[in-house]
Parts: structure tokens; sequence; C-alpha cells
């Protein structure tokens, strides 16, 4: 087990978290629909958007794009607290943006082509002033939504849906030199590539691939994929539910490393500190954030101090 340091606790499901220019950390909290900032001093509200607010990154104009599910239904056992369905009072899915001076909260997409989006999960910045997000979809009573790939721009005037379907897909990269788009899948335990043909442009493997992806790897082991970051050299860091830890894979599939935590709900990390090697990690169903010093350097997102 890697020892860490407890960075905030009592958390409501806190996920997506954000280094700041400043150092210090945003987290979005799904049970209580806020957005949180965390610092030396404590933690404190900064915007309520409401639903249920999941991955998030900042934007070229500085501001936080959220991917929001809408909201769930919650199950506790044992202590776990997890998520488990569509909730009956689901405000709907959709992508918001946040003025992180003012906690104005608006919404920039909510539907594509005239569909309505689901449960938006993760997003990445690419440097083309556009992002990347998934789709994971929700389940209810005895139907499963099949979810999506999307891409989309900053000016809410663009939003395609560039792979399809997927079962739960989670977490979202890109590779250090912006060519190959790297999707998590939870309910199967995939790490899917894409090729990155041009800005919001992906490639599509031949058929049988289910997702249009090329499969990078699915390990031994009762494994379901959360969010990912990407290191500086292209290893890909996965968090892995059930077997709570970080799975560290290479592009061609290999384990380099694993890394076991205490909570089965493992399931956000990004990289910070002036070197970008200390991680950030959500425990979300024990309600915490963690650091941890890394082995090697964290790659610096689209628009990271």
């Amino acid at each position: 087990m890697t020892e860490f340091t407890v960075i905030a606790e009592g958390l409501a499901f806190p996920e997506g978290p954000v280094v700041l220019p400043d150092g210090t950390l945003l987290v979005v909290e799904i049970g209580r629909g806020v957005i949180t900032h965390i610092d030396s001093r404590g933690r404190r509200a900064l915007a309520a958007p409401g639903g249920g607010p999941n991955g998030a990154a900042l934007g070229p104009d500085g501001r936080l794009y959220v991917c929001n599910n809408g909201g769930f239904t919650w199950h506790t056992e044992s202590g776990v607290r997890r998520p488990v369905a569509k909730a009956p009072d689901n405000t709907g899915g959709r992508i918001e943006r946040i003025d992180l001076e003012t906690g104005k909260v608006e919404v920039l997409y909510d539907r594509c082509a005239g569909r309505a989006l689901s449960a938006p999960n993760d997003i990445v910045f690419d440097q083309h002033g556009g992002f990347w997000f998934t789709d994971h979809g929700h389940r209810r009573d005895r139907q499963l939504e099949f979810g999506s790939v999307y891409y989309a721009r900053v000016d809410g005037g663009h939003i395609a849906e560039m792979a399809f379907p997927l079962i739960g897909p989670n977490g979202i990269g890109l590779s250090p030199d912006g060519r190959t788009l790297y999707v998590a899948e939870t309910s199967s335990g995939r790490l899917w590539s894409y090729p990155v043909l041009s800005p919001g442009v992906i490639g599509k493997a031949a058929w049988p691939s289910p997702t249009g992806g090329d499969l990078v790897c699915g390990l031994p082991g009762f494994h379901r994929y959360d969010s990912l970051a990407v290191e500086a050299e292209g290893n890909i860091v996965i968090a892995s539910l059930r077997i709570g830890g970080l799975d560290v894979v290479s592009p061609s599939g290999a384990l380099v490393q694993r890394i076991e935590t205490p909570d089965p709900y493992t399931t956000n990390i990004c990289f910070g500190g002036a070197d970008l090697k200390t991680t950030f990690v959500t425990l979300s169903s024990s309600g915490r954030v963690v650091s941890m010093p890394w082995d090697r350097p964290g790659l610096r997102l689209a628009h990271q101090a």
C-alpha cells in the first residue's frame, strides 16, 4: 500500500481534481453538486452547478469546463458510498463553463445533432481550442445506455460525436504529441486508443473492433477503469475501481507499475507541483483527496500553467 498525505476528507464523492496556477486544488463533489476549492486554509464551495459534476479541466480562457452527468442515485454498504443509477430527478447531461472568480455557471452544450447528452464524464483539452469528452451513459432498472466520445469547441459553436458505441467510457487523455486519444472503458476494464488525424477528427480501427478503437490493454483481474492521466514520457495512469489503485501502462499496453490504494473507488488522478511529480488522487467512496510523490513527471496539460 503506497503512503500518501490526506489533503481533504469528508467530501461527498470527490472527483475531477484540477491544479490551479497558484498550486491550489479544485475538485468536484458529485454527491453535493458543487465545485470545491482546497488550499492550506481548508476548503470552500466555489460554485454550485447542481446535478452531478464530474470530470473538469481548465480551458484556454482560464475558466473551468465541467462534465455534468445530471445526478445519480446512491448506495452505501459497509461504509462504502457509490453511485448506482440515474437519479429520478436527474437534471440532464451537459457541459458547463464556470467563471472561477464569480462562480457563475453556464451550460455550453447539452445536446449533439438534436440528441440530448446523457452523462458526460471526463474531459481533456487539445492545443487547438477544443476538447474531447466522454459520455458514460446511464443505467436505470434493466436498461443500459451506450456511451460515446465527443469533440467540441469552447466557443459553443461545434460539437460532434466521434466514437460510438462504448460501454461506460470514462477517462480520456491525449498522448504527449497529441496524436493519440486514449479512452478508458469502465465496464469492460479496457483502454482503447484512436489516432488523431486532425483537430477534432480521429481514425477508426477496422471491424470487428466494437468501439472503433485499438485495444491498448485489458489487464488480468477485476479492473473497472475510471479516469486517467498521462505521464510526460507517454505512459498512461488509469484509476482502477473495485480493486482500488492506479495502473500505469505503456502505450504498447505493458504494465509498468501497480499502485495499491485503500479505497475501491479510486477514481481520478492529476499531476501538480513545480516538476509535475506530485499526484493528487480522489478516493471517492471514503470522501478523501490525497497526494503522493510520483517517480516520473506528468504531462503538462494544454492550458496548465
